[in-house]
């Protein structure tokens, strides 16, 4: 078999394999292989082509991914914050800075104080969330100001 059939191959198993795992890894040895493909139909030299082809995927994985695995809605990554900060919610266990259950909109959050210094809000009481850690929201008692 051709040498430049091989690297076509490589290739292509590449491409199909980022059609199915979209997380822009396998795309740099599909273009690598390309270039070996090209290059092949120079030389048929696997010694000279396969250190081309682990060079160019180790510099396409450190330059070309980052280029190319940009997320366009980085901006919105506050829309989760949007429902929630700000809202009104029941404190359905004591809430202190290190444990705490919250309720709103009918779910059951974590909730912890915004420091260690604020005083525990007691169950029932009415608590206005401030911000949030994953799934975490920090709290002060409602009406403080």
């Amino acid at each position: 078999m051709s040498v430049w059939i091989v690297f076509l191959i490589i290739s292509l198993i590449c491409f199909i394999v980022e059609i199915y795992t979209p997380t822009m890894f396998f795309l740099n040895f599909a273009v690598a292989g390309i270039v070996c493909t090209l290059l092949a139909l120079f030389t048929d030299n696997y010694n000279i082509l396969v250190p081309i082809f682990t060079v160019l995927s180790i510099i396409f994985i450190l330059f070309l991914r980052p280029l190319l695995n940009i997320n366009p809605n980085k901006e919105k990554k506050h829309s989760f914050e949007s429902q929630y900060i700000g809202q009104t919610a029941t404190a359905i266990t004591d809430i202190n800075a290190f444990s705490g259950r919250l309720k709103i909109y009918d779910e059951d959050w974590e909730a912890r104080t915004t420091n260690e210094d604020a005083p525990e809000i007691k169950k029932g009481s009415k608590v206005k969330i401030i911000s949030h850690d994953d799934l975490t929201m920090f709290v002060e008692k409602k009406g403080k100001k």
